[in-house]
């Protein structure tokens, strides 16, 4: 059995959403696969996540259990005893979690819900077109699509919006205070805006001319960005003001080339002053430039090392080639909408 959800890009918004500004973001035709096969000798769930793990057995009678340490390690976190790396020891940790939670949500009948556990063994495995650590929501496109997986085996299927605040909920344990953009497109596809919390999605088309480009997984991660933003910044309401702002404009003219490249070119000004640009993504964000386009972090970006993720371009089709022949090491290409969401796909 399969089940899979896309992964996204954010046009505008990032850091910003978490101090009640202005996001959209759009999924994209690039996907997290996961699988499962029951495996009836055993009592254990299996996992081995592509690009992730080497395989890890969990009891099923151990499952709530995990639940239970992971959230009260959220808990020390929120408390600023603990730092956001430290919540979860193991990457395969988040999604068990997941799993145990969606059966604490849906009990299985027969089974008292405080016990939480899985109503059969077997081996978890995804695969991923999504570069690991990139921005593109790799861990949120993993837990939407293990959550519609598990809702088909066990004939308990959420809403829709019941499983966009399961994602949001479980996807705390990686980037800490986030935001609910990764939840929203992973989960229902398209354009999503949010603001205050409040997601709705777009009828608009994102249109030609975008493309990402990943510099390199970043130093630190997302939870860790966020964290370190918030310590100098959290109280300049008209920084945040100002990438709202951005986030306007850029909505209401997609289709006007000029106006986008203002947008995009304002948005990186605002990241760099907030200190989220690597030097390497400051030099490639300058050629994009002078080749006639404008690009932005998309994503947390990096606070520290030499490398900043996911980088989001619009500039001429024409000239795209020619440019990225000269940064060989970065992996590229254009961003195509997923309509859909995170889906289930068969056997």
């Amino acid at each position: 059995m399969r089940a899979c959800a896309p992964g996204k890009i954010i046009l505008s918004g990032e850091h910003s959403v978490v101090y009640g500004a202005q996001a959209v973001a759009v999924a994209i035709q690039k996907h997290t696969t996961v699988s499962f096969k029951p495996l009836t000798e055993s009592n254990t769930i299996n996992t081995l996540f592509a690009g992730i793990s080497s395989g890890v057995h969990y009891p099923l009678h151990a499952l709530g259990s995990l639940k239970e340490k992971l959230d009260s390690r959220f808990e020390s976190f929120a408390q600023g005893l603990l730092p956001i790396q430290n919540i979860l020891t193991k990457p395969d940790d988040l999604l068990m979690y997941t799993l145990s939670s969606l059966v604490h949500h849906l009990p299985v009948p027969g089974r008292a819900s405080t016990q939480s556990y899985l109503p059969l063994p077997g081996r978890l495995s995804s695969t991923t077109e999504l570069p690991l650590g990139s921005g593109m929501g790799s861990s949120a496109s993993a837990i939407a699509a293990t959550l519609v997986l598990f809702e088909h085996l066990l004939e308990k299927p959420l809403g829709i919006d019941q499983r966009f605040e399961m994602v949001r909920f479980c996807e705390r344990l990686q980037h800490g205070r986030g935001s609910a953009i990764d939840a929203a497109a992973v989960t229902y596809g398209g354009m999503n805006h949010i603001h205050h919390g409040n997601v709705s999605q777009l009828d608009v088309s994102l249109g030609d001319g975008w493309y990402w480009i990943f510099t390199g997984k970043p130093q630190v991660s997302t939870g860790e960005c966020v964290q370190h933003v918030r310590s100098r910044f959290e109280d300049d309401n008209q920084l945040w003001n100002d990438f709202s702002h951005v986030t306007t404009s850029l909505i209401s003219h997609l289709a006007d080339q000029a106006t986008v490249i203002d947008c995009v070119k304002e948005n990186h000004r605002l990241l760099c002053q907030i200190g989220v640009v690597p030097d390497s993504a400051k030099a490639l964000v300058e050629r994009i430039e002078a080749s006639g386009g404008a690009a932005k972090i998309s994503g947390a970006g990096a606070h520290k090392g030499g490398t900043g993720g996911l980088v989001l371009a619009f500039l001429p089709e024409q000239v795209v080639n020619t440019l990225m022949d000269d940064f060989p090491q970065y992996l590229w290409g254009k961003v195509e909408e997923d309509k859909l969401g995170a889906r289930y796909i068969g056997d």
